[in-house]
This record gives C-alpha cells, sequence and structure tokens, in this order.
C-alpha cells in the first residue's frame, strides 16, 4: 500500500490555530462503494497532535459520509466515538481508539481525540493488520494518515493468540468477531464485574462462570451468592450449600471472628470479655486429643472443641475469687453462648452434631477436590441470620486463603473465589463496621495470587467498594453504570488506554459491557451472547403487570409464606 501525499487529502494554513484544518479543492475522489476494500485503502484523515497515550486527529466529513455506505459494519462507523481507526508509520501500523469528536470550525471536518490500543506488522499483500500486540514502541508524526480499521484487521487483532480463552459474546460494532478472554490472565490478576441494577449482571455472570467450567471441568470455583439467586443457573454444573446442607462447623473460626459472635459488649467492655473469651477459648481448645498430638497450639488453630466445655470453663472461671473483674462478662459470653445454642437457625454451625473433626471432609466439599464433574461450589447464605453472615462469609473466604498457604508445598490447586455483592463484604472507610470479612478480603485481593487464589468481584456499587481493592483486579468488566461516582471510581482504576471506551458506559444497553486489562487483548466493547433458560440465575425482575392481571390462590400462598416465615426455612 503506498501512503498518499498530505497535500492531496487537505493542507494546514500556518494563520489559523492549531488543530484548525481546510478543506481542499484537489481532495481524492469518491471512492466506489463496491466493497470495504476501494473504502478502506482511501485515508479518513491525518495526525494533527501526538501524545504519549494518544493524539488529536483531523476526520475529513466527506471521506466518513462515504464510509458510512460501505458494507463492512467497521469501516461504515469508521471516525464514530468507540470506532477503531489505524494510523501508517514506517514499518507497519498503529490501532487506535476513537474517544471524542467535535466541530472544527474554521474547516469542513471534525477534530477528534484518540487513545493507542497497540501495533502491529503489515500483510504486504493485503494491507491489513498482523502480529498484532499492545503498546507503543514507534509513533507516527504529525502529518500521518488515518484509515479505517475494517473487519478484517479486527478479526487478526481480536484472535486468541494461542492463550486458552473462553468466548464470552461479539466485539461491537462486529456480529461475527468473537470476544474473548483469556482465563490464566483474568484469574492470576483478579477480576472485577461491575454494573447497575437491571444490567444483566447476574446472567452475565453466570455465563462467563459456565465458560470457565466448561473449558476446565476439574476446577475449583466457590461462589459467595447473598440473594439465592445462582442456585438455579448451577444445579445440574454446580454444588448447592445452604443452610440445611452447609453443616460448617463453629470451631473453624478464629479468635476474632468468635469475638465477633460471642461478644455484644463495646469500648472497654469488649475488651474485658475479649480476654476472657481468649483465655477460656484455649482451654477448650486444649482438651482435644488433637491439641495433646499437635502441641503448641494457639487460641486460632482449628481444633474441635465442645461449646459445653466452653460454657463450664467461663463458669468455672467465674468463680474464681482472684478473677480481676465482676461476674458481669462472664455472664454475658455464657447466655451468648447458650442463645446460640438454643436457636434453631444457627443450628446450621452450632449444631451439636458438628464437634468431629470434619475439616478436611469440609474443605474437600467446599472446594470441589474432587471436583467430580461439578466444580463450582455455590454457597447461599441468604438463609443465614443476618447478625452472623459477615462471619460466615469472613470464615470461608479465610479458610481458602489459609488453605493455599499451608498446602504450598503440595502444590495445591488454584482456587477461584467469587463474591457477588462485593460492596457488602468489603466497603469503603465511610461504610465500614469493623467485621473481619472486609479484612480478609482486601488481604486477597493484595496477596492471593501469590497463593494461586484468584478473587472475582461482583458489585453494582463500585464506589462503595474499600480503596484500592478494584485497582487490584487486573480485568474490568463494566456493564452500564448510572451513578457518577461510580463511573468516576472505574474511570480511575481503569489502564490509560482504555479511558475512551469508559465515556460509552452510560450508554451501553443491557447485555453489552466494556472488557480491559490483562484478561482481553485489548479494550472492547462485547455484547454478551444469550445464555439458556436453564442456565440463568433466579434474578429476572417480576412483570408487575403481568402477575396483578392474575388472580385466585392469593390465601394460600399466604398461608404457606407464613409457615416458611415461622420455621425460618424456604
Amino acid at each position: 500500500m503506498t501512503d498518499m501525499p498530505t497535500q492531496q487529502f487537505q493542507t494546514f494554513d500556518p494563520a489559523t490555530e492549531p488543530g484548525a484544518v481546510k478543506a481542499d479543492a484537489r481532495r481524492p475522489t469518491p471512492a466506489s462503494h463496491a466493497g470495504s476494500a476501494d473504502s478502506a485503502q482511501q485515508p479518513i484523515g491525518v495526525v494533527l497532535e501526538i501524545a504519549g497515550s494518544g493524539s488529536m486527529i483531523a476526520l475529513d466529513l466527506q471521506r466518513l459520509t462515504e464510509c458510512s455506505k460501505d458494507p463492512d459494519p467497521s469501516v461504515s462507523l469508521a471516525g464514530q466515538v468507540g470506532s477503531q481507526v489505524k494510523i501508517k508509520t514506517n514499518d507497519g501500523w498503529l490501532l487506535a481508539s476513537v474517544r471524542n469528536q467535535k466541530q472544527d470550525r474554521r474547516a469542513d471536518g471534525i477534530l477528534a481525540n484518540i487513545d493507542f490500543m497497540g501495533e502491529g506488522d503489515e500483510e504486504k499483500l493485503t494491507g491489513r493488520i498482523h502480529g498484532f500486540r499492545r503498546g507503543v514502541t514507534r509513533y507516527p508524526i504529525p502529518g500521518a494518515m488515518v484509515y479505517p480499521a475494517t473487519t478484517a484487521d479486527l478479526k487478526q487483532i481480536y484472535a486468541s493468540d494461542g492463550r486458552s480463552s473462553i468466548q464470552v459474546g461479539t466485539v461491537y460494532p462486529t456480529s461475527d468477531i468473537r470476544a474473548g478472554l483469556y482465563v490464566d490472565a483474568m484469574l492470576g490478576k483478579h477480576f472485577a464485574l461491575l454494573g447497575s441494577t437491571g444490567t444483566g449482571k447476574s446472567t452475565s455472570a453466570a455465563l462467563i462462570l459456565h465458560r470457565i467450567c466448561e473449558s476446565a471441568p476439574q476446577g475449583h470455583i466457590v461462589m459467595i451468592d447473598p440473594h439465592g439467586e445462582y442456585a438455579a443457573a448451577f444445579k445440574n454444573t454446580g454444588m448447592i450449600f445452604d443452610v440445611s446442607n452447609l453443616q460448617m462447623p463453629y470451631w473453624l473460626m478464629n479468635f476474632e471472628e468468635h469475638c465477633e459472635v460471642f461478644l455484644t459488649s463495646t469500648g472497654n467492655d469488649k475488651q474485658e470479655d475479649s480476654d476472657i473469651l481468649a483465655k477460656c477459648l484455649l482451654k477448650a481448645r486444649a482438651k482435644n486429643r488433637l491439641a495433646e498430638q499437635i502441641g503448641k497450639i494457639t487460641v486460632d488453630s482449628p481444633i474441635p472443641y465442645l461449646l459445653s466445655d466452653l460454657t463450664n470453663i467461663v463458669q468455672d472461671e467465674m468463680g474464681k475469687l482472684d478473677k480481676a473483674t465482676s461476674t458481669a462478662p462472664f455472664m454475658r459470653i455464657r447466655t451468648k453462648i447458650d442463645e446460640l445454642k438454643a436457636d434453631p437457625r444457627y443450628q446450621f454451625m452450632f449444631s451439636g452434631m458438628l464437634v468431629g473433626d470434619t475439616m478436611a471432609d469440609f474443605l474437600a466439599k467446599i472446594f470441589r477436590m474432587p471436583s467430580a464433574g461439578k466444580p463450582i461450589a455455590i454457597v447461599d447464605v441468604s438463609g443465614v441470620p443476618s447478625d452472623i453472615t459477615s462471619t460466615v462469609v469472613a470464615v470461608l473466604s479465610r479458610m481458602v486463603f489459609d488453605f493455599a498457604i499451608w498446602g504450598r508445598e503440595e502444590k495445591t490447586r488454584p482456587i477461584l473465589l467469587v463474591c457477588e455483592e462485593a460492596h457488602r463484604y468489603v466497603p469503603n472507610e465511610k461504610n465500614a463496621d469493623g467485621s473481619s470479612v472486609g479484612r480478609i478480603l482486601s488481604r486477597i485481593a493484595k496477596e492471593g495470587r501469590k497463593y494461586g487464589i484468584s478473587l472475582g468481584l461482583i458489585t453494582q456499587r463500585p464506589s462503595d467498594l474499600a480503596e484500592g481493592v478494584l485497582s487490584q483486579c487486573g480485568t474490568i468488566i463494566s456493564m452500564r453504570l448510572n451513578n457518577d461516582r461510580d463511573q468516576a471510581f472505574v474511570k480511575a482504576a481503569m489502564p490509560e488506554g482504555a479511558r475512551g471506551f469508559l465515556d460509552s458506559i452510560p450508554a451501553l444497553r443491557n447485555r453489552e459491557c466494556i472488557m480491559c486489562g490483562e484478561g482481553v487483548a485489548i479494550p472492547m466493547r462485547v455484547s454478551f451472547d444469550n445464555l439458556e433458560e436453564v442456565k440463568r440465575p433466579a434474578s429476572e425482575d417480576p412483570s408487575f403487570t403481568e402477575l396483578w392481571r392474575m388472580s385466585g390462590g392469593e390465601e394460600e400462598a399466604v398461608q404457606r409464606t407464613v409457615q416458611r416465615w415461622r420455621s425460618q426455612g424456604k
């Protein structure tokens, strides 16, 4: 392909302000519209200014009009916000994304800012981009020609480069270029799926997880589901755990988690209660014969103990004459433990049947080791009493982290921990409640990848997440966000080259997203695939008009609801 001389396209007038472009009478004659080859080989603009991550270009309005009639969808959208253009360099092509446009009032044209995305070589016969790679090593110079990127170019750019990937949708604006996520890169450095309520976030999360399960049927995925949505989506391909079958032993809690559950006091009283609980809990753990075999144990050691032993030790300590405090702290602790034992809502965790040493079996069950063709465990915490929900999530998350740390010598397989409604568990300082779950998830975000733990955060309020957690996610998948604070928060966490894409976040349709980061070749706008009905989560909005037309059976439905309500069961 031979470059066209700049003066054949448009000329600069030094008398005008920088960036103004004049139409030239010697403009090339319009190309025929027989195919994209003709339109794509004609320049649509010229480079005006160059910066490290982007540039300003001048686009010719007449050429854009000609390209809009091209049958190639990529060429027909050339120059529009969010489209891709390519710039000729000495030894290849530079690919860029159009960030914004404004009219050039002094000339018949348009000024646009672009973000550089990467570069590639030029195929000598076709002039297409090949060997595409992210980043820029050689910049163009002002006056370089700008051309539309064709669908053939984009196929080369978005094609898998041999790395393991999953296909989740199609790349905008095409209908046949598949959007792939590199599994190792996405999971190796964490990922976040963001989107306002009603944008299809839950269905998209299910789609991504289904694709991962299909590509890795022997995987190990744990998902925290706070609303009970995903049981319907993974009933055939995963194991579903809720309060009826979770059977999580209370003694797996460390001391900090024990304090969250057993202590009700605040201020100085809480410190007193904490000291008493630590002393009594260590004595209770030491009564198990495992403690004798191990030798040295701590208050955090996951050694089984009897709740009755703990209350008896508390009672004994209360009766000692040399105790440093009154009997009130002892009574508070004992009363709380008795409440937990008596309340049927807590039986999934504080049952007397959970005193056996079932730690290995419990971890194998939750972590899907072996997976037996069902690599994902959905932990439905919607039925867990609200006052200990955070503690349950903290225990499960810490189990993942501790298992990875102590299993390094065994070269244990990596585990993916997916947290839905992540802003509830990893809140920012403004909303923080001091619970341990925020600390352990933040630690996983910062250190998890060293130990083979991947963290997937799903949230509708990224601005409510703890500072720095989102920036630890190497891959960000952002659906439509309606809130200005959320948009600004996501933009701050995005890599520089994707900033132009982010301007379109408020305008995304349902089940559309912007993907950028380590898990994709370059930032892209993607339309997610449709998911089969049987694989969708139970998260669809109710149809008011349809349901309000129905009548009959309301009294029986109310009776059944009241019965489930009273029995605290589904």
